[in-house]
């Protein structure tokens, strides 16, 4: 047998075989130079060379670690014998024989390890060639499937239809400024050269969409974020022509995005220039750009000037904030001054813009000058107290919910359910013009007459409805709906939150340094508590020390009519509406106690004077007749406090969108707005608001005069319905630039317009009339509360019982004059003695109602022995407490102690006083 024939030795069995074919052998053939000679390591034993590949395999499979013959891998069939043994092909690891390749080989089946989990480039090109080609199939499929929008199809807007309280219809709206479409030669070159500099620069080259911002509003959006603005004007009109699907959701945004790579392919760019401003919406209800046009300056969309263009292209970036006129409705960050400022600054940067992209002559952009914009009244509105309300329920709706804008509710379509009983807001509407009618003349008393307004509000207190209003005249001759804010300052219907404070929060120790703990404060008891009452009282620190303003002067309090009350406890102060005591009070309080009062009642923080001065208690704030109805409403419903509403819910195609939350909060404990009530009955009972009285029903509320006679105010409530009215004289024509609360001395023929007069006229015939048929209620008793406290510089505590009260004369009486200012709508009761009322309770150690103002004890100089015209007898006392026959004899407003004088007896004296 030949050599290269022989049978290898069996050296380790088919085991030991596969191990040898997974090993290399260290051994390579030998070079090709050499030519038949065997290994000399040969005759130790090692296997010898084969000669050809077929042999090479069997040895492998046999186990063999023998080369190929280095003559054979030289030539011939055996050419191929610098290859090795073992990589002849691929084996199973488990030693079954060769694997077959997979496919997709993954996990990799050679590696070990990591790398055996680490996927080929082969295998990564392949997956992404694979979702490319997915992903691209998609695309065309939904390229072809979307639609490019028609414009015309949006431009008849559906109307919004609001409804009455009882379901009836009040008024259809919403369509009344319609979207009319022009066409691209009627839009003048500047205006659109406005919108490319201040939108989308790159409009004209552009392929309509910006990558960057898609993948930007996406990722905000998944992130629940804002989306962003950023898209091009091609994406921006395919926004606006898809107004009926305005969610911000993925599926929506990549719609978007093939509308727009279609738009952008199919349509040119003049057309996609005038649909973009045809569909673009700019505000006070004009959607496209022949309607702003219209509404802004009056003319048609060719006819604007560059100016004009500049402006109208500023409220693309939002009309809320940019609308000169203002739209606090929306947003109270959206002020006129504010949006005044944020329009002008964006108008010179749009012109600057221009100027750098050369679209417009630096000349001509020097001269140009801030256009001059018509005032929100000059669109169409709704006439008579309809055209308030559709406004208030309007911005009350988009204030409250969370996904609709005023884009949105222009396009019409809604219906929207009112909390408006449309029999109370007729009543309220006679009513004031009863009282106008009777009253007001500007015929006969043109210096005094002219320019009356009157705002009135009333609201359901355990529900927070809005049930009626009265803005104005005519919403489409006065604009202003005075109901909501106007400017008018509040007076001292103030006072109720400065007492609540007092009750709920406490004076504060003047030994217990700035920084006060609750059990540092002394809550106190309307009854029992007693400050100075003095006209010019000087106002201190709760320290004692003189408060002073930034130019270090002091305050000096005056009160209505100059009237002097010496020592006064908090309920009379409120009857009398003294000013001395509640302004000293609120410096004990503290001012931002007092403010937080008044939050928690349900006025609205931005509408509350932000300065800590001493007039603060008596409401140098602006409040509106809707929060102050609504405060009030607070006490009636013994504390809880819910904010107004006007709209219950809203509907779209039939499916609710939107109804109102209930959340009541706790603004004051029962048992402080019940004692808060209980003084404001006894102000309507026999204080300054008996005018206000309502046959058959308890009322409580309170009077407002402000300094310099510029407003007045009544504002009260039953258990059921809280109401508010408010009067001030205010030229608010558009043509007036200067506008500025009047004077009212002289107005209707009174020498002094008080809310004891005019306002709680309205109050009482209006609530007489819309509570007629529903129950009589009254209000919980209120429990005991506080302690006794003398404040406010007042004198010691009166006498006990068996002491004597004090017989000092008074050195300054007040003069005939000054009765006379004061107000003469509470006349003084009848009666040997007075009613026990709460009036006693500061002294009820003393004997309360007897001879308190008898036949002997009065009369036209004071009486016998009792108080004569300068109460110079033996039981006289001041002269507020003798003297005429008002302020002494057969009435109710003697002193309260047997002797009808002492400067610590007698403290209702005279009629009503106000600030």
């Amino acid at each position: 047998m030949s050599e290269h024939r022989r049978k290898p030795p069996q050296t380790g069995g088919r085991a030991a075989a596969r191990r040898d074919a997974q090993q290399p052998s260290g051994r390579r053939a030998a070079p090709t130079g050499d030519t038949g000679s065997v290994s000399p390591s040969a005759s130790h034993g090692e296997e010898r060379p084969y000669g050809g590949r077929a042999e090479a395999r069997r040895a492998a499979q046999r186990g063999g670690r023998r080369r190929v013959d280095p003559a054979a891998a030289g030539g011939g069939r055996g050419g191929r014998g610098g290859r090795r043994a073992g990589g002849a092909g691929h084996h199973d690891p488990g030693g079954g024989g060769p694997r077959k390749r997979r496919l997709i080989d993954y996990p990799r089946y050679d590696k070990d390890g990591w790398r055996r989990w680490t996927p080929s480039w082969k295998l990564v090109t392949g997956l992404a060639l694979a979702f490319f080609g997915t992903l691209m199939g998609a695309a065309t499929l939904a390229y072809a499937w979307v639609d490019v929008p028609d414009p015309r199809k949006q431009a008849e807007a559906e109307n919004n239809v609001y409804y009455w309280s009882d379901g009836s219809q009040m008024a259809a709206t919403g369509g009344e400024v319609n979207r009319q479409n022009v066409g691209i030669e009627q839009i003048p070159v500047h205006l659109q050269n406005a919108v490319k500099s201040a939108e989308n620069k790159t409009f004209d080259s552009d392929s309509g969409i910006d990558p960057k911002g898609i993948s930007r509003a996406l990722v905000n959006m998944a992130r629940g974020q804002q989306t962003q603005g950023g898209s091009t004007i091609t994406q921006q009109y395919v926004k606006n022509a898809r107004l009926g699907d305005q969610s911000q959701t993925i599926s929506r945004k990549f719609k978007e995005l093939f509308i727009s790579i279609k738009v952008g392919t199919e349509m040119k760019k003049p057309e996609i220039m005038a649909g973009y401003l045809n569909t673009s919406f700019y505000g006070r209800n004009s959607y496209g750009i022949q309607a702003a046009a219209r509404t802004y300056f009056g003319v048609d969309a060719k006819k604007l000037t560059v100016a004009q263009s500049a402006f109208l292209t500023t409220l693309l970036k939002g009309a809320t904030y940019y609308d000169p006129a203002g739209a606090t409705d929306f947003d109270e960050a959206a002020t006129a001054e504010a949006n005044t400022k944020r329009v002008t600054e964006r108008w010179n940067w749009v012109l600057d813009e221009m100027v750098k992209d050369g679209h417009l002559d630096k000349a001509e952009r020097d001269k140009t000058v801030f256009p001059k914009v018509l005032d929100p009244a000059k669109q169409a509105k709704l006439g008579g107290q309809v055209g308030y309300l559709v406004d208030l329920a309007k911005a009350n709706f988009l204030s409250n919910n969370k996904q609709l804008t005023a884009a949105d509710l222009s396009l019409g379509g809604y219906e929207i359910h009112t909390t408006f009983n449309k029999n109370q807001v007729k009543l309220l509407e006679e009513s004031v013009n009863k009282v106008y009618k009777k009253n007001i003349d500007p015929k006969k008393r043109p210096d005094k007459d002219t320019h009356v307004q009157f705002g009135g509000a009333s609201i359901e207190p355990k529900t927070g409805k809005i049930v009626a209003i009265y803005g104005g005249s005519d919403a489409t001759k006065h604009f202003t709906n005075n109901a909501d804010n106007t400017g008018a300052q509040v007076g001292s219907t103030f006072k109720p939150f400065v007492l609540a404070s007092a009750m709920e929060v406490g004076v504060r120790d003047p030994e217990g340094g700035r920084v006060q703990t609750a059990s540092q404060r002394t809550k106190i008891d309307p009854d029992k508590t007693v400050y100075n009452g003095k006209n010019k009282l000087k106002i201190k620190n709760y320290d004692g020390s003189i408060w002073r303003n930034e130019e270090g002067k002091e305050w000096l309090q005056v009160n209505d009519g100059d009237t002097d009350y010496k020592n006064i406890n908090l309920r009379e102060a409120m009857i009398d509406s003294a000013n001395s005591p509640f302004v000293q009070l609120g410096m004990d309080i503290g001012v931002s106690e007092v403010r937080k009062a008044a939050v928690k009642a349900g006025l609205l923080e931005s509408s509350l004077n932000k300065s800590d001065v001493p007039s603060f208690s008596i409401g140098i704030s602006t409040p509106s007749a809707i929060r102050m109805a609504s405060s009030y409403g607070t006490f009636a419903a013994e504390g809880q406090q819910r904010d107004p509403y006007s709209v219950e819910y809203v509907k779209k195609g039939g499916r609710e969108i939107y109804r109102h939350e209930d959340k009541p909060t706790d603004g004051f404990s029962p048992a402080v707005a019940n004692n808060v009530t209980d003084v404001l009955v006894d102000v309507v009972e026999k204080g300054t608001g008996t005018n206000a009285k309502v046959p058959g029903r308890q009322v409580a509320g309170k009077t407002g005069t402000t300094d310099g006679n510029k407003s007045a105010w009544f504002v009260g409530y039953t258990p059921q319905l809280s109401t508010a009215i408010d009067m001030y004289r205010l030229d608010d024509d558009e043509k007036n630039t200067k506008r500025a609360f009047l004077e009212m001395f002289g107005t209707g023929g009174q020498d002094k317009i008080h809310g004891s007069s005019f306002p709680s006229d309205i109050f009482a015939d209006y609530m007489g009339k819309a509570l007629k048929g529903t129950k009589v209620l009254k209000f919980p008793e209120p429990e005991p509360i506080g302690e006794a406290y003398w404040g406010g510089g007042a004198s010691s505590p009166p006498p006990s019982k068996s002491e004597e009260p004090s017989n000092t004369p008074s050195t300054n009486p007040p003069s005939t004059n000054q009765q006379t200012q004061k107000e003469s709508k509470s006349p003084p009761a009848t009666g040997n003695s007075p009613d026990p009322s709460n009036s006693c309770k500061p002294w009820d150690n003393w004997s309360c109602g007897t001879n308190n103002g008898g036949n002997n004890n009065g009369g036209t100089d004071g009486g016998n022995n009792n108080g004569g015209t300068d109460g110079s007898a033996d039981n006289g006392g001041s002269a507020n407490n003798g003297g005429t026959a008002n302020n002494g004899g057969n009435s109710n407003n003697g002193g309260n102690s047997n002797n009808n004088g002492g400067n610590s007896n007698g403290l209702v004296i005279g009629g009503p006083q106000e600030e």
